[in-house]
């Protein structure tokens, strides 16, 4: 029998040259990077992870995958500024992912079908005290408790939530989402105790036998600026106003109102006085695209009816009426006065210039530093006095509601490595998935779903909530927009790209792996993968 010549031998056992692996200069790799949508959440939420289950229809499992981080999807899903989608890399396509509404289509639908938390952990027989029963502080319990340590919350108000309920409007917060998901927390076995302000922290922790203790004290206390003014003329804080909103008698402000400030603070004052059948004006002393308000608040404030006077600021404040000098951008674009005065009416002035916490608490507390106003902490949010950490508002960070439940959700972490005696090490971020490494012609425009709006002629007359959510339809079509930036999500295009059938499917929910003997390093299937889940890197020498 006549041997054949190698090419044309059909066994592809026969010689390792029949390998095209042997050709490579690069080899591809499936990588994990970072969705921007991730990076950008102060709460630290999965936000591609959760959507995955959410495009997939098991909502519950997509509610499971929120809670893991933060146990507010309900709240967060109407008051936070969503700098996730921001960061949304299906903006350069048509628009970001409606990631915020899909947040609370599930936290709605957990409170509907009546969802519970994870279940703590054995206990480890250790006792936390938090101080703050805000977003920080509640979130820093419910964490601590999946941990397994037993967890007091101590605060001054009658009721619990914070900011989120003494700050945030009922027409942005409905107060029984934020109580159900409060009751939730309490369920697991976190000790609620309001009217209880703590002024020693060491005595209190001395005497409760706690281990370690996290404070969590909101700005609620309004910034005063010397505005002078007559004696019979009514001016309030816009925190003590908002505050005065949450008990059984609204506070009198009388038809004319003006706010002073151009924060949120500022927008929601103007907003309740209006729903409270008032005609607020704001005074602010830039122009709108200085405003840090959230233009979306300033847009809605404006369709209701609130007046801006923009460039102005107020001099003077009589019974009845205030004093307001016109200002001038200069060429760096800080307003100066020009001397041009005018008279408005005013029943009330509230004032919006911003907030302060209460540090009264860790005034003479040894090894607690207080500097601009927030207690200095380490990167593990300690104190400089062993085993008491702090976060939220009373740390140099964004004073959101994000922002805290992130604080409380890190600091759990640190309470509790501190005492196992250990250190907790977050887990290094994998590299960013930027826009310039996906393929976006792969996907198809799909315009963003908007979530309903009342009519401004309706909203400006009672409390009602203003944005309604998503139902099941639109939620699970706004999900499916969801590119999976940076992360394999098993389309297959890579084993139907390669050449050399060099990718092998490993089943669904497993991906897939190459088969280094046969791929011959061409690139194509990094070239084509939709997401930028697959690198090429050098062949080792």
């Amino acid at each position: 029998m006549t041997e054949h010549p190698f090419a044309i031998t059909l066994d592809v056992g026969t010689s390792r040259a029949n390998h095209t692996g042997s050709w490579r200069t690069e080899r591809p790799e499936y990588v994990r990077r970072l969705p921007p949508c991730n990076g950008a959440c102060p709460a630290a939420e999965d936000c591609q992870g959760w959507l995955f289950h959410a495009e997939s229809g098991d909502y519950e499992a997509a509610w499971r995958a929120i809670v893991a981080d933060n146990p507010f999807p309900a709240v967060m899903g109407r008051v936070c500024y969503h700098p996730c989608e921001t960061a949304c890399n299906r903006g350069h396509l048509d628009e970001a992912v409606g990631i915020n509404s899909v947040e609370r289509f599930l936290g709605d639908l957990a409170i509907d079908r009546g969802w519970e938390l994870p279940a703590a952990l054995p206990g480890t027989g250790k006792r936390v005290l938090v101080v703050g029963a805000g977003p920080s502080g509640l979130s820093a319990a419910y964490h601590l408790r999946r941990l397994g340590h037993a967890v007091q919350v101590r605060d001054a108000a009658q009721r619990a939530g914070g900011m989120m309920r003494y700050g945030i409007p009922r027409y942005r917060l409905p107060r029984e989402v934020l109580d159900a998901e409060i009751a939730r927390i309490t369920a697991m076995g976190v000790d609620l105790r309001m009217c209880a302000p703590v002024t020693d922290l060491a005595a209190a922790m001395a005497e409760g036998g706690f281990d370690a203790a996290f404070l969590a004290v909101g700005a609620g206390v309004g910034r005063r600026a010397h505005v002078p003014a007559g004696a019979a003329a009514k001016v309030i804080d816009a925190v003590a106003f908002l505050h005065a909103m949450e008990g059984a008698e609204p506070p009198r402000i009388g038809r004319r109102v003006v706010v002073y400030g151009g924060g949120d603070t500022a927008v929601d004052a103007a907003r309740t006085a209006k729903r409270m059948g008032g005609e607020p004006v704001i005074v602010y002393r830039r122009t709108r695209d200085r405003m840090p308000a959230q233009d979306f608040e300033v847009r809605e404030a404006e369709e209701e009816g609130v007046l801006v006077r923009w460039l102005s600021t107020i001099t003077h404040v009589d019974a009845g009426e205030i004093t307001v000098e016109r200002m001038e951008l200069d060429e760096h674009g800080f307003p100066q006065p020009t001397g041009e005065t005018e008279t408005l009416a005013a029943d009330t002035v509230i004032l919006a210039l911003g907030q302060d916490c209460d540090l009264s608490l860790v005034h003479g507390l040894e090894g607690v530093e207080v500097a601009d106003g927030t207690v200095r902490v380490g990167p593990d949010l300690m104190t400089g006095r062993p085993g008491v950490f702090a976060g939220g508002d009373m740390v140099p960070a964004e004073r959101t509601c994000t922002t805290a439940i992130g604080h409380g959700r890190l600091a759990a972490r640190h309470v509790d490595a501190w005492l196992r005696g250990t250190v907790h090490t977050p887990v290094p971020r994998p590299p960013l998935a930027e826009h310039a490494s996906l393929n976006t012609w792969y996907y198809s425009e799909a315009p963003r779903t908007v979530r309903p709006h009342l009519e401004a002629a309706r909203r400006s007359t009672g409390f009602d909530e203003v944005v309604a959510g998503l139902d099941e339809g639109t939620a699970l079509f706004e999900a499916r927009r969801c590119m999976s930036c940076g992360n394999c999500f098993e389309c297959d295009n890579c084993f139907g790209v390669c050449p050399d059938n060099a990718v092998i499917k490993l089943g669904p929910g497993r991906g897939y792996r190459f088969d280094l003997e046969y791929c011959k390093g061409c690139g194509i299937c990094a070239t084509e993968c939709p997401c930028g889940a697959i690198a090429m890197t050098p062949e080792p020498d």
